[in-house]
């Protein structure tokens, strides 16, 4: 596999100034009747005319020779070249992609629709011109590539793998890191160099979204009751344990039992409580 090497290109101003020379002499031979001076140097303006060649910031020129590849230009300005040069402008900057929303399956089997955005540059010009077919289309395939072999890594949450460490909802950069990474290793054959890669959107398939959505709301629900009821028997504890050391009311067993089950109803139900006012014993 070859690498990439810089051409030393000749500077374009001289070679214009040796242009224009040749064009003058051109007219001045037409103009004194030395016809075959003039035709001889028509073909040669044209042939020098051809290597002239314009490489602009961020932007390089990658030359081949009947088939042989002699080297590329990466600095901006007007060179010269070889006529017989094939010239292959291909682009230094940085560039967006934006992946389309996929449909892939988890690591659990979930259907879910996920996409990532990507920031890339190409560095070697050598593999990006030779290496591939088409390094903007290989970028394009790679990536939905190793965006679906992460969706099959990780589970979309902890739902149902509750073991699982790393999702692909709350992994964050983590998850990131390792499509950046992945990407990276597939583009390197291209000469590509990434310099960022992570998920810009995530959710389950239309499917299942429904279901999946009571279930987080099913699932928020009993954690909230959870705590309503930790709380609750707290205050019960409390309660109980205050009037006992101040005396105020001796309660057996089953005063206990009505007194807890009378604030628990209190203070885990969804409405508020309406009192009833007893006027007359409390046994009654």
């Amino acid at each position: 596999m070859k690498n990439e090497q810089t051409y030393r290109a000749l500077s374009g101003y001289l070679m214009m100034f040796l242009l224009l020379a040749i064009l003058v002499g051109t007219i001045f031979s037409f103009v004194h009747a030395v016809n075959w001076l003039g035709v001889t140097l028509i073909p040669l303006f044209l042939l020098l005319f051809a290597g002239l060649t314009v490489v602009n910031p961020n932007q390089s020129s990658v030359l081949v020779l009947f088939g042989a590849y002699k080297g590329t230009i990466k600095k901006n300005g007007l060179f010269w070249v070889n006529p017989f040069f094939v010239r292959k402008k291909i682009s230094l900057r940085a560039r967006n992609f934006d992946s389309e929303t996929i449909k892939v399956n988890d690591k659990l089997g979930n259907p879910i629709k996920i996409g990532c955005v990507l920031v890339w540059k190409v560095e070697e010009t050598y593999k990006a011109a030779f290496e591939v077919d088409d390094y903007e289309r290989f970028v394009y395939v790679q990536s939905e590539t190793a965006l679906r072999k992460l969706a099959g890594i990780y589970p979309y949450d902890n739902f149902e793998d509750h073991d699982a460490q790393i999702t692909l909802r709350g992994g964050g950069e983590e998850v990131n890191e390792e499509l950046e990474n992945e990407i990276r290793e597939r583009l390197e054959i291209a000469g590509i160099r990434v310099i960022e890669a992570r998920i810009n959107f995530i959710a389950y398939s239309e499917e299942i979204a429904g279901a999946m959505l009571r279930r987080q709301q099913a699932t928020a629900v009993v954690a909230a009751r959870f705590k309503i009821v930790e709380g609750a028997v707290s205050m019960v504890q409390m309660a109980l344990e205050q009037l006992t050391e101040k005396g105020i009311v001796d309660f057996d067993d089953d005063k206990k039992a009505a007194m807890v089950s009378n604030l628990m109803v209190v203070l885990c139900g969804d409405k508020d409580p309406s009192p009833v006012v007893n006027t007359g014993t409390l046994h009654q």
